[in-house]
C-alpha cells in the first residue's frame, strides 16, 4: 500500500473513537428537518476548532433562518484542482426509537431511523482528517444541509450559494464536482455501490379529492358514491405502469392514505385520499402525472361524482454524472477500509434531495454498507429499531477523503 494511503488510513483510525462519540451525541440529540440547532452547533463548533471558514444560517424556509453550514478548506498548492463539494444531510424523522441503546434519542417522537448522525459525523470526520494533511491538490466545500426529509433543504442550501461560494459568493471557489453518501443495510458492511445514470427516483405527492352527492346507504341509485368512484381510481391508476408506461421503464403510483364516511349507513359527499408517484426518467414523471390526472377526472364523471387533484413537486430523479460515477467504483476499489466496491444494478425507488446538486454540477450519489457479515435480517430506513453502525464510519470517511484528494 502506498505510503500515502497509509498516512491516510493511520489519520482516519485515529479520529474513529471520536467520531464515534459524536455520532452517539448526535443520535442521543435528534431533531427534524428545519430544527437542527444543537447539531448545526455541534459542526460549527467542530469546524470552529479546526480552523475552517465557514457560513451558518443557510437553507432555512426564509433565506438567512437556517440551521445549514458551509464551509471551505482551500488546496494548499499553487496549481489547485478543481473544487470538490462534500454534502451530508442532519435532520431526523419523526418517529419513536425502539433500539434500545443507551445512547437512544433523548427526544420523545424523534430519532435518527434514516442514518443522517452517521452522515454528519462522516463530513465532520472528513473534515477534521483534509484539515490536518500538508498537501491537499484540491479546495474543498464541505455542505452540511438541513432538511432532507421532505424540506428539500438541497435546493434550499443550492438557492443560498452552496455550489458558488455561499450567499456572497466569497467562501471559496465555485464546486466542480459533489458528491454525497447514504448508508445502505441492503449492502455488506464495507461495500461501496453506485450506478451511473439514475440512482434514485423522482417523487412526487399526490392528494385526490372526490365529490360525489350524500345519501342513505340503503338507497344508492339517489347518491352519487366517492367511495365507489375511489376505489376505481385507485385500481385504474395501476394501468399508468402496465399499459402507460414501457415495460422496461419504472413508474410507482401508491395511495397510502384513504378517507371517506363516518357511519356506516350513510354515503358520504366526499371522499380523499393521498399519495405518491415515483419515476426514474422526466418523460415518465410527466406522462405519469398526466395520465393520473386522466383517470381522476375521467373516472369519477364516469361515476357521477367530481375528481380533482392536487399535485406537489417533490425531488428530481438523483441522476450520476457516469464520470463522476466511475471516479467513485475506483476510489472505492482502493480504499484501505472498504472490502468492495459494486456497480448497483438497479435504482431504487426511493427519493432523495441530493438530486438539486446534481442538477447543477457533475455529481455521483453513493451508498455505503451497513449490514454485518452474518446477518440475515437488519433495521431498514426509517424502522424505529436502526441504528447507523459505527463500523461503517471508517469506511463512509475514507470515501469522502479520498474523493476530495482526487
Amino acid at each position: 500500500m502506498p505510503a500515502a494511503a497509509i498516512d491516510l488510513a493511520d489519520r482516519i483510525a485515529s479520529e474513529l473513537d471520536d467520531l464515534i462519540r459524536i455520532r452517539r451525541d448526535l443520535h442521543a440529540h435528534p431533531e427534524i428537518r428545519f430544527e437542527e440547532r444543537r447539531t448545526s452547533k455541534v459542526v460549527q463548533d467542530e469546524l470552529s476548532r479546526l480552523g475552517i471558514p465557514f457560513v451558518a444560517g443557510l437553507g432555512g424556509q426564509t433565506p438567512g433562518e437556517g440551521t445549514g453550514v458551509l464551509a471551505h478548506l482551500p488546496a494548499t498548492v499553487s496549481d489547485p484542482g478543481p473544487c470538490i463539494g462534500l454534502r451530508a444531510d442532519m435532520d431526523a424523522l419523526p418517529i419513536t426509537e425502539r433500539t434500545g441503546r443507551p445512547y437512544a434519542s433523548t427526544n420523545p417522537g424523534v430519532m435518527h431511523a434514516c442514518g443522517h448522525d452517521g452522515h454528519t459525523t462522516t463530513l465532520i470526520g472528513a473534515a477534521r482528517v483534509l484539515a490536518s494533511m500538508e498537501h491537499r491538490p484540491n479546495p474543498v466545500t464541505f455542505v452540511f444541509q438541513p432538511a432532507e426529509e421532505g424540506g428539500a433543504g438541497g435546493e434550499k442550501m443550492c438557492r443560498d450559494g452552496a455550489l458558488t461560494g455561499g450567499p456572497d459568493g466569497s467562501l471559496g471557489t465555485p464546486v466542480a464536482r459533489m458528491y454525497g453518501l447514504h448508508g445502505w443495510p441492503g449492502l455488506p458492511m464495507g461495500v461501496v455501490g453506485t450506478k451511473p445514470g439514475p440512482l434514485l427516483a423522482a417523487t412526487d405527492e399526490i392528494k385526490v379529492t372526490i365529490k360525489g352527492r350524500q345519501g342513505h346507504a340503503a338507497y344508492p341509485h339517489m347518491a352519487a358514491d366517492p367511495i365507489v368512484a375511489m376505489a376505481h381510481i385507485i385500481t385504474a391508476a395501476q394501468t399508468i405502469a402496465s399499459r402507460s408506461v414501457a415495460p422496461v421503464d419504472s413508474v410507482v403510483v401508491t395511495f397510502g392514505s384513504v378517507h371517506a364516511g363516518t357511519t356506516n349507513n350513510v354515503i358520504p359527499e366526499t371522499a380523499t385520499m393521498h399519495g405518491t408517484i415515483r419515476t426514474l426518467r422526466a418523460e415518465t414523471r410527466t406522462l405519469a402525472k398526466a395520465r393520473l390526472s386522466e383517470i381522476v377526472e375521467g373516472v369519477a364523471r364516469s361515476l357521477g361524482c367530481e375528481g380533482r387533484m392536487v399535485i406537489e413537486e417533490g425531488y428530481p430523479v438523483t441522476q450520476n454524472d457516469p464520470a463522476e460515477a466511475e471516479r467513485v467504483l475506483e476510489t472505492a476499489r482502493q480504499a484501505s477500509f472498504a472490502r468492495d466496491s459494486v456497480l448497483v444494478p438497479e435504482p431504487s425507488m426511493g427519493g432523495e434531495d441530493f438530486s438539486y446538486y446534481a442538477e447543477r454540477v457533475p455529481s455521483c450519489f453513493f451508498l455505503v454498507g451497513l449490514k454485518p457479515d452474518g446477518a440475515d435480517v437488519v433495521p431498514q430506513l426509517h424502522q424505529p429499531e436502526f441504528d447507523f453502525p459505527d463500523e461503517a464510519l471508517g469506511v463512509a470517511v475514507e470515501m469522502m477523503c479520498r474523493l476530495a484528494l482526487r
